[in-house]
């Protein structure tokens, strides 16, 4: 009789079933070696630390606060590139030099996040109008808006001089402002505060992470079987839930008839754009479109700003005296006035030196991916193959002591004009560059000055040596032990 996994006894059932996952994973770990050894002779010519056998260098990054140095560290012994790899079958060309992020950022390449070709290139343009100074300026009074809520919310920890982690209430201010913004949307998050859709986006970036650095995870039967699959797919469906809501939130809006536009909404904002842009065969963004930009645009205009604006509090607290000539500057700009407007944020030079120091020195993305569609040769004569996967270290690049003096000081007068001019443009890239570099980017820099401003125009900023954080890289650059800081008001 035929045997079949149906009809043999239990013990037989198991030890057939043994066997087989034998060679499963024999062909698959055969698979793998070939391919690693493929990408490691097309990678012969970039030497780098040595890794395990299997797993590369997975086991060498830690997520304890000290993984962060390990790429200048390295770097200093590879100039320019090194491979690293994290799984079995896959290894990442790191680049942290401007000489070579330029060639790769000016083409299109296949991003990570974002879409590729035709259809990334007819989105970026309907959305570009999105982003013109007639509809950021009156974003300026919405964001202050937001800022003051969290600012009044300080006063306790004012008043007690205790230490408080300012993260949490950082990432709360961004989400109101861009739901108000971009959206005009009404979240209360701030005074609400347990918001589920930032406990989802919080548990995204965990979990991607995660993934990345767990071979077996790369395997979407595998991930979609464990735990942390199921931790995801939930946490996928409470943030498409929240975009939904203001998606369909706006669309009745729109679809009202007879509404008064000018009385319920004064400005054009980046939903409006997505809803009603059509191109030249007057075709507008399909139901997946929309979603897929308003879920960037909402985690990236919030998540990275939240990031960028928690380290510029920590560096100004750890560097009181460049603190104080933004206070000075700021109350000279707003000469008593409550608020900032629109024009003050071009009148204050050296408070955005300050900015920029801190996103040199922190970079709210430290890195991002590309996998490249053809190969490209760099100015040393060294070949990148095409599909390979590229990791653009942007911490590497803004720590690199080949490019910057001391990188590790805070020292704003690095952006004064005449200190620029012989820089590499793809020196400081902290909103990448090339044709897919930070659409949003101009909104994120009024965000920061307008928060900045307005807070140090009421606090005093403190650093507390007993809460050191401790720097891990998840889709945006966070503290293991949170970011902590002292205030009081300024008298």
């Amino acid at each position: 009789m035929e045997l079949t996994l149906f009809n043999l006894d239990a013990s037989r059932f198991y030890h057939v079933l043994a066997v087989m996952c034998i060679i499963y994973t024999s062909a698959t770990l055969i698979k793998w070696s070939i391919k690693r050894n493929q990408w490691k002779r097309a990678l012969e010519q970039f030497p780098g630390p040595p890794g395990h056998w299997l797993v590369g260098h997975a086991t060498q990054f830690h997520q304890d606060g000290t993984d962060m140095q390990k790429i200048p560290t390295w770097g200093e012994k590879y100039p320019f590139a090194f491979p690293l790899q994290f799984s079995p079958d896959r290894i990442h060309l790191f680049v942290h030099h401007p000489s070579y992020v330029k060639p790769i950022l000016a083409t299109t390449g296949q991003g990570l996040l974002v879409s590729d070709g035709q259809k990334w290139f007819r989105n970026r343009r309907l959305l570009t109008p999105g982003f013109h100074y007639d509809i950021l300026k009156p974003y300026v009074k919405l964001i202050a808006d937001s800022a003051n809520v969290m600012l009044n919310e300080w006063e306790v920890h004012a008043r007690t001089g205790q230490t408080f982690e300012l993260f949490q209430y950082v990432s709360l201010m961004t989400l109101d402002s861009i739901m108000k913004c971009a959206f005009s949307y009404q979240s209360n998050c701030q005074t609400e505060r347990s918001n589920p859709y930032i406990k989802a986006v919080y548990e995204l970036c965990d979990l991607v992470i995660r993934r990345f650095r767990s071979f077996p995870y790369q395997n979407d039967i595998i991930f979609h079987l464990s735990p942390h699959g199921y931790r995801y797919r939930k946490a996928c469906k409470i943030a498409h839930s929240h975009t939904d809501k203001v998606i369909s939130q706006r669309r009745e809006f729109l679809n009202k008839k007879n509404q008064n536009d000018a009385q319920e909404k004064r400005y054009l904002d980046f939903l409006d754009i997505l809803l009603c842009a059509r191109d030249e065969q007057q075709q507008g963004l399909s139901d997946e479109d929309i979603r897929a930009e308003v879920d960037t645009f909402m985690f990236e205009g919030h998540d990275t700003t939240a990031s960028g604006i928690s380290w510029i509090f920590y560096s100004l607290a750890c560097n009181p005296e460049h603190q104080q000539k933004c206070r000075e500057e700021i109350q000279q700009v707003l000469k008593g006035k409550e608020t900032i407007e629109w024009e003050d944020l071009s009148k204050i030079p050296y408070t955005t030196m300050c900015i920029k120091e801190s996103l040199r020195m922190y970079p709210p993305v430290p890195g991002m991916g590309r996998k490249l569609s053809q190969p490209i040769t760099f100015f040393d004569g060294r070949t990148a193959p095409a599909g390979l996967h590229i990791w653009i270290s942007i911490h590497g690049i803004h720590h690199n002591p080949t490019v910057w003096e001391n990188p590790e000081v805070f020292n704003p007068l690095r952006f004064l004009a005449e200190n620029t001019t012989e820089r590499s443009p793809h020196a400081f890239v902290p909103f990448s560059a090339g044709p897919r570099n930070c659409i949003g980017q101009n909104f994120a820099m009024n965000e920061m000055k307008v928060v900045v401003a307005l807070t140090l125009k009421k606090y005093v900023l403190i650093k507390d040596p007993d809460h050191i954080p401790k720097m891990i890289p998840r889709l945006v650059l966070r503290s293991l032990n949170g970011i902590h800081i002292k205030i009081k008001l300024v008298e």
